[in-house]
């Protein structure tokens, strides 16, 4: 699962436009036409398509965080990732969504599919931490499904 197939996904759980992504980005600063946001929503190998980069991803990331949660009180947008793994791309939906542990768990049973309140926490150590792990796609994947049938 590529960087268009996760924007995709989202796209699709959140019901959004590209005009509405187009402004989400906006959120951070970043200009993007609705034009470019249909070029990454095609599927690869159409000619339209164009690839996704972490920093456009990471982007629509934090502006979904300041769409739903507001701007920081300093006002001060974070600099986009040059590199977004998974685990950072499911701890950005977790903040934009506000969601707990238990919260998350319920996206997961919507979507059919069981993580434990342990495996859950390993994906949000920090790197290097000897309990982390390395959030697996198929959890993002369900996680982003799951997302689709919560209502928001």
């Amino acid at each position: 699962m590529n960087n268009n197939d996760i924007l995709r996904r989202l796209r699709y759980a959140f019901n959004f436009t590209d005009v509405q992504v187009s402004k989400i980005i906006a959120h951070v600063g970043a200009e993007v036409q609705p034009a470019q946001v249909a070029g990454w929503l095609q599927r690869e190998g159409h000619k339209d398509y164009q690839a996704l980069t972490d920093v456009d991803l990471c982007q629509f990331l934090d502006g979904l965080i300041i769409e739903r949660r507001g701007p920081r009180p300093d006002g001060t947008v974070p600099e986009a990732l040059s590199q977004l793994s998974r685990n950072e791309i499911l701890k950005k939906l977790r903040i934009a969504l506000n969601l707990r542990e238990e919260g998350m768990l319920t996206v997961f049973e919507q979507a059919e599919f069981v993580v434990t309140k342990a495996e859950l926490g390993s994906f949000f150590r920090k790197y290097g931490h000897r309990h982390y792990a390395d959030c697996p796609e198929q959890v993002l994947r369900k996680f982003i499904a799951g997302l689709g049938h919560v209502p928001s």
